[in-house]
């Protein structure tokens, strides 16, 4: 295995993605337009935020070859656009593409970076670059800079030194930069050719999560541990818990099977879980359009090509119901329960893996070479992130919960900014500690819409109650695990947010972002909906449901049902979480109240199941994590809390959930 050359030369086109959809039709149609460089002020705006969603929307990703290559920003939404359509970039002889800040934002999908691979595209140049999209990107061999000067080196047709890239970067990131991506790397480090260096990292306050991350460290001798790290240390960490579901599996599988062999097993199989919940509904909900694309059946082989990895390696399956439509669970919603111990690190091939945070480990998104990398190493490669504490003080208002406060968050100029890309998000704070853990994990899982590394709350007795009541463990055990994971006094912080819970209101994230945030009341003219989704990982667990409940039982106690202009739907997160609401009687509630009760699957949030919009000026509000253009259907979606999504639909408009008082029109 061989480094590649040590300069690079890209000979072909450049495409700005800007905000005008005008001035990327022209490119399309042969036209380079002029960059100032030295005067940034006299170029058109470029797109900022741009997620993966609108990279490569969901339906493509039903591809695992290079015909994703046909297909880069096509869901790009510029003003009320979408100027890019499928073989655009491929046929325009692209090499280089350009856009503002925070590139890549969202979903891991490793589709992304491939389908610009493929479609010719070398080079990535933004202001910034989420976490998980740039990893993504070196995994492949594309290059990543925020070097905008290298526009005019590109143009005048000059060799640029590799160390522009790998400048800045940790040894072993450097490394796989130079080999060209991480399976290359894997290979030369298998072989002896490259050296992993050790962290000598003297004893230091630790926050928690450096706690966690010091006891996976893998040493060069292969043995596991150090006795401390600090921010920048970079290694292979060992994993306790490895998991992915159909969007990765089969890609991660062909490559497994196509570089170590078919009847090669794969390292540690106990540790390794499969998960069939993102597109169980897909049937119900894709365009006719799609069906003659063969997405259906694209979607049906990914199903299969997990089951039968799974069953050839005996690797556990949480698949789909046999009696009835639906999955077991949400792959967050089931390792929470399940699986996730305080203490461990786990990584999954989502980016709202950070949801069992809550419980107090350190659980983060990969894609799909960090996958197939890791069932071959049980490693995977990661340098030690900044921690930025968010102290959550005061009581919290009654109709307000944890997506207020991270709405909240999300809306905040540190965040916005892109100042907390990578970092790790540390809650805490008497309002967190109050919180149970299911609310936690919302503040944990979206981590992934701050762009941070994680998220996490250092375990307590609330932990310990959960693992005993949820998991039946033995409270000496439970207490045991979760032993001195506390962040250490004078550990270091990039940054520290205080918030007054006691101060925040309801909140709405406005269509197009969850960074879009503003409180309920401060809406000024009236939003009527006409579906309202509550649901997914972040809010399809026990304690949303009892929050549903409460709305609705309060409404059929005076007399009112869900809107007959709303659709409402509720979809549980797993089957434990079904059998919940049976004890507690919510079907029941549900079903008088007009909504409708769904079988566990990622649905509507990934637009594959009930609750998506299908046209433009439609109007949702969903207690789902995101509202990227396009993630759900066309519609306009508002974020909100389960409260205010059950209040907002049996009003028929958004509004705050007032279980004492009369309820006003929200406004906008």
């Amino acid at each position: 295995m061989h480094k590649r050359p040590a300069s690079a030369k890209l000979i072909g086109r450049i495409l700005f993605l800007t905000e005008d959809p005008e001035l990327i039709r022209r490119q399309l149609a042969g036209e380079n337009l002029p960059w100032d460089v030295n005067n940034p002020a006299n170029n058109p705006k470029l797109r900022d935020d741009i997620s993966t969603d609108e990279i490569t929307p969901a339906h493509i990703c039903f591809f695992f070859d290079e015909t994703l290559g046909e297909f880069p920003y096509t869901g790009l939404k510029c003003g009320n656009e979408l100027p890019i359509k499928r073989t655009d970039v491929k046929k325009g002889g692209f090499v280089v593409a350009v856009s503002g800040k925070r590139r890549g934002k969202g979903s891991s999908r490793e589709q992304s970076p491939y389908a610009e691979l493929s479609a010719g595209i070398k080079l990535v140049i933004a202001e910034n670059i989420e976490r998980i999209y740039k990893q993504n990107c070196q995994n492949l061999g594309v290059l990543t800079s925020t070097d905008f000067s290298l526009i005019d080196c590109i143009r005048r047709g000059e060799e640029i030194p590799l160390e522009v890239f790998t400048r800045g970067e940790d040894e072993i990131t450097r490394q796989v930069i130079e080999y060209g991506g991480l399976f290359p790397f894997n290979v030369a480090r298998m072989q002896g050719k490259v050296t992993i260096p050790g962290i000598d990292t003297k004893p230091r306050p630790m926050t928690v999560t450096e706690k966690i991350f010091a006891g996976h460290m893998i040493l060069p001798d292969g043995r596991v541990g150090v006795p401390a790290v600090k921010p920048s240390d970079a290694g292979f960490a060992r994993t306790d818990l490895r998991f992915s579901h159909e969007y990765v599996t089969p890609m991660a599988a062909i490559f497994y099977e196509h570089f170590v062999g078919k009847s090669m097993p794969v390292n540690d199989r106990s540790s390794i879980i499969f998960f069939r919940d993102h597109l169980t509904f897909l049937d119900e909900v894709l365009s006719e359009e799609k069906k003659k694309m063969g997405l259906l059946d694209l979607a049906t082989q990914l199903k299969m090509k997990q089951e039968s990895f799974a069953q050839s390696q005996g690797i556990k399956l949480h698949g789909e119901l046999k009696d009835r439509k639906g999955s077991e669970g949400i792959c967050h919603s089931i390792v929470a329960e399940s699986y996730a111990l305080p203490g461990q690190l786990n990584v999954g091939s989502d980016s709202h893996t950070p949801h069992v945070g809550a419980v107090g480990c350190v659980a983060f998104g990969i894609g799909t070479t960090d996958v197939f990398n890791s069932w071959i190493t049980k490693d995977v490669r990661v340098k030690v992130p900044e921690s930025v504490r968010v102290v959550v003080r005061g009581k919290r208002r009654p109709n307000v919960t944890a997506k207020d406060y991270i709405l909240k968050l999300l809306a905040m100029d540190y965040i916005r900014s892109g100042k907390a890309l990578a970092k790790v998000m540390e809650y805490s704070g008497e309002a967190i500690e109050e919180l149970g853990v299911d609310e936690r994990a919302t503040m944990c899982n979206m981590a992934a819409e701050i762009g941070g590394f994680t998220g996490i709350v250092a375990p307590d007795n609330k932990v310990v109650d959960f693992l005993v009541e949820r998991r039946g463990m033995n409270r000496a055990e439970a207490e045991r695990l979760i032993d001195g994971l506390r962040s250490e006094p004078g550990a270091q912080y990039a940054h520290v947010i205080e918030m007054d819970g006691s101060e925040i209101y309801p909140m709405v994230a406005t269509p197009g972002d969850p960074g879009n945030g503003k409180y309920v009341r401060d809406l000024n003219t009236p939003v009527p909906v006409e579906i309202a989704y509550g649901g997914t990982c972040t809010a399809g667990k026990n304690e949303d449901m009892d929050m549903y409940a409460s709305v609705l039982r309060d409404a059929l106690r005076q007399g009112k049902r869900v809107s007959p202009s709303v659709q409402f739907y509720i979809q549980f997160g797993s089957q434990e979480t079904r059998e919940y609401c049976v004890r507690k009687g919510y079907l029941d509630i549900f079903q008088k109240a007009g909504a409708k009760v769904i079988e566990p699957s990622c649905g509507a949030c990934i637009n594959a199941g009930p609750g998506v919009s299908t046209r433009p000026d439609q109007i949702v509000i969903s207690a789902q994590n995101r509202n990227f253009p396009g993630r759900s259907g066309p519609g306009q979606m508002y974020l909100a809390s389960p409260y205010t999504v059950a209040a907002s639909a049996v009003a028929g408009y958004i509004t705050e959930y007032q279980p004492t008082e009369e309820r006003e029109p929200a406004l906008a």
